[in-house]
């Protein structure tokens, strides 16, 4: 793919899906694993991939490289900053494991309005997305800093580096589907409901 810079595809597979029951990374979806379907989406539109996850031996079957949490416990905020922290580029695209409906298109679009920023985060029903966002090794620091001082809500750190804020539907995308994730074996079947209708309206 021809751009300017080069972009890590990164999958946070480490929660502990306690409400889900099991590990939903690994659930069924569509007549595969999501894990599989997500991997497919960031891999259509980025240059190499990571799986941050503390089991890396459920992941074998994917053929990825997967990378422990430096820093343990501290939720997806330690994902990302070790993503950051052991990407070959610059640039990373980290999603969670559970979004079964994130659009390669809009992937690529987030991509390509990165340049000049730290952070490229979308915004749905008003708020934002940060485990579908970009984010750049210039958050380092900044990530560091925050976990060191205990906090570890990811959209903390915004206010202190460069943030560009993207609404799909401004773009172009829809975005109804987009950013539903699944925390609940009844979220599957939700999801497959709405796979459906998007078969049915295409």
């Amino acid at each position: 793919m021809l751009r300017e810079e080069r972009v890590t595809g990164i999958i946070l597979a480490g929660g502990m899906s306690s409400r889900f029951g099991s590990n939903k990374a690994l659930t069924r979806f569509d007549g595969e694993k999501l894990i599989h379907r997500l991997y497919k989406n960031l891999t259509a539109v980025t240059d190499q991939m990571i799986l941050i996850t503390n089991t890396p031996e459920d992941y074998g079957f994917l053929n990825i490289t997967t990378q422990h949490d430096l820093i343990p416990n501290c939720g997806p905020i330690g994902g990302i900053y070790t993503a950051l922290s052991t990407a070959q580029t610059s640039l990373i695209f980290c999603v969670a494991c559970d979004m079964p409906f994130v659009n390669p298109a809009f992937l690529e679009h987030m991509i390509r309005r990165s340049k000049g920023y730290d952070v490229v985060v979308p915004i749905h029903n008003g708020q934002e997305e940060p485990l579908c966002a970009i984010y750049r090794k210039t958050c380092l620091k900044t990530i560091y800093d925050q976990i060191s001082s205990q906090k570890f809500k990811i959209t903390e750190f915004y206010k202190n580096v460069r943030v560009l804020r993207l609404n799909p539907s401004d773009s172009g995308f829809s975005e109804n589907d987009m950013f539903f994730n699944i925390n609940y074996p009844t979220d599957i079947k939700e999801a497959l409901k709405r796979l459906k209708n998007q078969r049915l309206s295409s």
